[in-house]
């Protein structure tokens, strides 16, 4: 019944600026948290940022004063704005709902995103 619908990945070159949003589909009662996590070639994934239901953003430091978070009133848009992008940003991005409780659920769980490819010129 839930599902993270994520858009906006693309190429760009070096230092220019991307969008990608993360949709929740569903009926939900309440979400703890919404991240994005990217996985490079050959990499592990890493967490990039977070943000908490009370609106509060944590950022990595690799991402920190480019990237930025935000979500609409309801809390059902994720979006992830990436400035001054490098090439080491060049990665699949996925968006991660934790603590999701649906409205028909009797507990919580996470969900996550296909994954979009974010490609970054030199």
């Amino acid at each position: 019944q839930v599902q993270l619908i994520e858009s906006g990945g693309g190429s760009v070159q070096a230092g220019g600026s991307l969008t990608l949003s993360c949709a929740v589909r569903g009926f939900i009662l309440s979400i703890d948290r919404m991240n994005w996590y990217r996985q490079g070639p050959g990499k592990q994934r890493e967490l990039v940022g977070t943000i908490t239901s009370a609106g509060n953003t944590i950022y990595a430091d690799a991402v920190k004063g480019r990237f930025t978070f935000s979500e609409n009133n309801s809390k059902t848009t994720m979006t992830l704005l990436m400035t001054s992008l490098k090439p080491e940003d060049t990665a699949v991005y996925y968006c991660n709902a934790e603590g999701v409780r649906a409205a028909s659920a009797r507990i919580s769980r996470d969900y996550w995103g296909q994954g979009t490819q974010v490609t970054v010129s030199s």
